[in-house]
């Protein structure tokens, strides 16, 4: 069985007119032009976009500065496709040689434990597959599971990437999983115009990965006996070393089976003060600087003041580090993502994205204190929600209260009106009478919807209840400088 990814069909993609076609690296680039984005899950959109970002400045050796970034873009395609002419031969998904993400236990590192004969399917993290993985998306519960060769490249490259704690004997998570961490990345009208608004300066890289700065790829690196501390610090902390890991030793021996064991070691933010690209950093209650964590119970929309953060703080607190390149004064379009794992647990709890057009104003302070403040009125409404619908079960005696329901309901009528939350960020000065902007009345309409949903009135008993709860809904919130 043969296969090379700078050749061979692979990677989802969406043409202009919507199909979607696999398209080899070569292709890929050749056409991105002319593509609209990829085709593929959250987790896999931030593997292959970090893939496509590596191949693309280690082929630039760049952009050196902001005025490189400006004016890389036409380099792009001519060089990409030279650089991976030269690393053809680093690309092969099977073979004796050189493979793609790809060696035996025990070369670079301490291989035990080893599962050996395991099914492919383990790459897939969305599938069902042994104790780890979860069965969110998937019951068939096969371990026989033969694949493409496309596929298994590309849940591969995924694995490597958002490699789950697998039990004894296993060392940690790759980068991408640490801490649930929140994605974001800027999108253009083509995919070559995303590659691009997604490159960082050299200046950013070294900024921001010191001592170690750029570094190289995993495929450019000698990979054939135990790497000493240094070498191992170059490709474990390094931009490139970082951006497409290698924290697993994974043979394939079919698309159907593999060997799976340790690799290299990346630590997280916490223990290495390393941010990834794509994260946003965020100081959390006990003072320290995190990666923002995303929870399956709260809308990406809420934490965009935070993703939205451009500044060159000396604790690194900010958005992703594209931000730091200049970007169209009309705005922004920015898609966010994440897998959501427990912290002491491999199993997955959901996979979450969102895609939104920011104004300018987010990006400036005034403007993201006001959608900040707008996001607080909401979540202020839903204590308010939360009073009421407790006062109602409280009258009629009721053991579990529809706090959930109420929840739901109310997020999900809000997150209808991001229209005029945006707004807040556009014309600041409407926080001044919050709660009869028109994101005022959309919050209160939510609350009110969500009550009624939410605790019945067909009773006499219940009406009363109903009453009673209605008083702490309707009650006005003190006014917020």
């Amino acid at each position: 069985m043969t296969m090379n990814l700078t050749n061979d069909p692979w990677i989802p993609a969406l043409r202009a007119d919507g199909r979607r076609d696999l398209f080899s690296l070569q292709d890929l680039f050749a056409q991105a032009h002319e593509l609209r984005d990829l085709a593929v899950k959250p987790h896999e959109r931030v593997a292959l976009m970090r893939l496509l970002l590596c191949i693309t400045q280690a082929a630039l050796d760049g952009p050196a500065d902001e005025g490189e970034w400006e004016t890389c873009q036409p380099h792009i395609q001519p060089r990409v496709r030279d650089y991976l002419t030269k690393w053809k031969s680093a690309f092969e998904l099977f073979g004796d040689g050189q493979r793609f993400l790809q060696m035996k236990p025990g070369v670079v590192a301490d291989a035990n434990p080893v599962m050996e004969n395991e099914g492919v399917t383990r790459l897939n993290l969305c599938l069902a597959s042994g104790e780890s993985n979860a069965t969110l998306f998937d019951n068939a519960a096969s371990e026989g599971r033969e694949f493409k060769p496309a596929q298994a490249a590309l849940y591969l490259l995924t694995y490597q990437c958002y490699s789950p704690l697998l039990g004894r004997g296993y060392k940690g998570r790759s980068p991408c999983a640490d801490e649930s961490m929140l994605h974001s990345l800027l999108l253009g009208e083509s995919l070559m115009e995303t590659i691009r608004l997604n490159l960082l300066t050299l200046e950013t890289i070294t900024d921001c990965y010191a001592p170690s700065g750029a570094g190289r790829p995993i495929w450019e690196a000698s990979l054939t006996k135990k790497l000493s501390n240094a070498e191992l610090k170059a490709l474990t902390q390094s931009y490139f070393g970082r951006l497409v890991p290698l924290a697993r030793a994974i043979w394939l021996d079919s698309c159907t089976k593999m060997t799976l064991a340790n690799a290299l070691v990346y630590e997280g933010m916490e223990d290495s003060g390393l941010r990834e690209p794509t994260a946003t950093v965020v100081v959390a209650k006990d003072s320290k600087v995190v990666p923002l964590s995303i929870r399956a119970d709260k809308a990406i929309w809420r934490e965009l003041p935070a993703i939205c953060v451009k500044g060159r703080q000396s604790d690194g607190v900010s958005g992703p580090l594209a931000l730091r390149n200049p970007f169209p004064a009309s705005g922004i379009t920015i898609w966010s993502g994440a897998m959501i794992f427990p912290k002491k647990n491999a199993k997955i709890e959901d996979v979450v994205e969102s895609t939104y057009s920011l104004p300018p104003g987010m990006f400036t302070e005034l403007g993201r204190a006001a959608y900040e403040r707008g996001v607080a009125h909401a979540e202020e409404r839903e204590g308010v929600l939360i009073q009421a619908v407790k006062a109602y079960a409280a009258s009629l005696k009721v053991v579990a209260p529809a706090y959930d329901r109420g929840r739901q309901q109310f997020w999900t009528r809000v997150e209808q009106h991001l229209t005029a939350l945006f707004d807040l960020a556009r014309h600041p000065d409407l926080i001044a009478d919050l709660p009869n902007s028109e994101w005022g009345k959309a919050v209160a309409a939510a609350a009110r919807d969500a009550y009624e949903q939410s605790c019945p009135r067909q009773t006499p008993r219940q009406i009363e209840a109903y009453a009673l709860g209605l008083r702490k809904l309707t009650f006005a919130l003190k006014p917020k400088r």
